[in-house]
């Protein structure tokens, strides 16, 4: 992992498996379902659902910050802590380390891997749920760096921008090909309202390519090739979006954190938000 721009924000599984008991380390597991933590988890690991968790019932991340600091006070997490995120899902752990970020917990790695290589692994797992005295964090305000909001993402749509010959800024669909298309809201054929299609101009390239099939990241010139054949240079501001701003937290991750790019922001509000916004141009 020492390729990557910075590979201190990843552990593998063999660091983790020695560090199940260090008191410092706290593991977090999130999901959709709880089903799958029940089942079976990485001993240890603290549940954090999606839905009810991190999002508002409107499916918009919540960053109120009191309830940031109850869940990170729950999970037994005290400012100092070292904080590891997994999840079933590809790409789960580097949001929640997006999430982190942006309240100032600055403590937080990624297993890389995730749950899939750790199972395939025969590593230990448990059953039991995991709990954990409560604690008092206090979260700092929230980093307005790590975030682009609606109205900026609206103006850089047709603009001008270049520098021989080159867009200095870029919007990145993260999502499957079929939501991009407009075939799918999320996961499946739209319901009754809900408006499908991209951002006009965002360039799409699906978040999944940027793993091995065993769960982990590529490498470095895996990923450099593979975002660079879409003309997505370190030299750009880069704005990935989703649905509801996990996926492209995610690849925040891997543009900020293992290529190295410096100009990043996490359109959290995505599809969600965009297709609800009056007056937005919308391509399919």
């Amino acid at each position: 992992m020492s390729q990557y721009a910075d590979p201190s924000v990843l552990v593998d599984t063999q660091w983790l498996e020695n560090h199940l008991n260090d008191p410092n380390v706290r593991i977090i597991e999130v999901n959709m379902s709880p089903e799958p933590y029940k089942n079976a988890h990485i001993p240890g690991a603290v549940f954090w659902n999606i839905f009810t968790d991190l999002l508002l019932p409107d499916l918009k991340l919540n960053l109120d910050a009191i309830a940031f600091e109850r869940l990170m006070a729950r999970s037994g997490i005290t400012n100092n802590t070292t904080v590891i995120a997994y999840g079933s899902y590809p790409g789960t752990g580097a949001w929640i380390f997006w999430l982190l970020q942006v309240f100032g917990h600055e403590n937080v790695k990624v297993l890389n891997g995730g749950y899939q290589k750790w199972k395939s692994e025969d590593r230990p797992l448990a059953t039991e749920l995991s709990t954990f005295p409560a604690t008092d964090y206090r979260a700092r305000a929230t980093d307005p760096h790590l975030r682009v909001l609606h109205n900026e993402v609206q103006a850089s749509i047709g603009r001008s921008d270049v520098y021989d010959g080159l867009r200095l800024r870029v919007l990145l669909d993260v999502r499957t090909i079929q939501e991009y298309c407009g075939e799918w809201f999320f996961d499946q054929p739209p319901k009754e309202g809900q408006l499908t299609g991209h951002i006009p101009g965002a360039v799409h390239l699906e978040h999944t390519l940027t793993l091995n099939e065993d769960g982990t990241f590529k490498s470095f010139d895996e990923l450099k090739n593979l975002y660079t054949s879409k003309g997505i240079t370190a030299d750009k501001e880069v704005f990935p979006y989703c649905t509801i701003g996990a996926r492209s937290g995610y690849i925040w991750f891997v543009l900020k954190y293992l290529l190295g790019y410096p100009n990043v922001r996490n359109y959290d509000g995505s599809w969600n938000e965009w297709s609800r916004l009056p007056d937005v141009a919308i391509e399919k």
